[in-house]
C-alpha cells in the first residue's frame, strides 16, 4: 500500500474594508493506493554465486522477468522498489530439485495500475 498527500493551491479573492484582496489557500488530501506485488525469476551456475558482476547480470534478468510477469498482467512495476534474494543450493530450506546446481535469485517488485491490488507473489509462483 502506498500513502500519498496532495496540496492542492486554491486562488480566492476576497473583499475586505473595499479592497479586493488576493490569497491562496492550501487543502491537504491524503490517499492510499493499494498494489500488489509479483516475483521475477533467473537462474544461473551455482558455481559463481561469489562473481559480482555475475550475479548482478541475474539480478537485471530477474527483474525484465517480474517486468513482463507484470505486463502479462496489464499492470506495471513501481520503479524502485525491487528487493532481491539469492537462493544457492545447500544454503535455503528451498527444494532445489528442479533446478539442481543452480543459482536463484528472485526479484520481489511491487506493482501499479488497476487490478494490482489483486495480485500478491506468494509461494514459488504470483498469485
Amino acid at each position: 500500500m502506498v500513502s500519498t498527500l496532495t496540496i492542492e493551491l486554491i486562488p480566492l479573492e476576497e473583499e475586505w474594508n473595499g479592497t479586493l484582496k488576493r490569497m491562496v489557500a492550501a487543502r491537504e488530501s491524503a490517499g492510499t493506493e493499494m498494489t500488489g506485488t509479483l516475483f521475477g525469476w533467473a537462474f544461473g551456475d551455482a558455481s559463481r554465486h561469489d562473481d559480482a558482476q555475475y550475479v548482478e547480470t541475474l539480478r537485471h534478468e530477474a527483474l525484465e522477468n517480474a517486468k513482463q510477469a507484470a505486463a502479462s498482467k496489464n499492470v506495471s512495476v513501481e520503479p524502485g522498489t525491487e528487493t532481491y534474494t539469492m537462493l544457492a543450493p545447500g544454503e535455503t530450506l528451498v527444494d532445489f530439485h528442479t533446478a539442481p546446481d543452480s543459482l536463484v535469485v528472485r526479484c520481489t517488485v511491487k506493482l501499479v495500475g488497476p487490478g494490482s491490488e489483486k495480485i500478491h507473489a506468494e509461494g514459488p509462483m504470483n498469485g
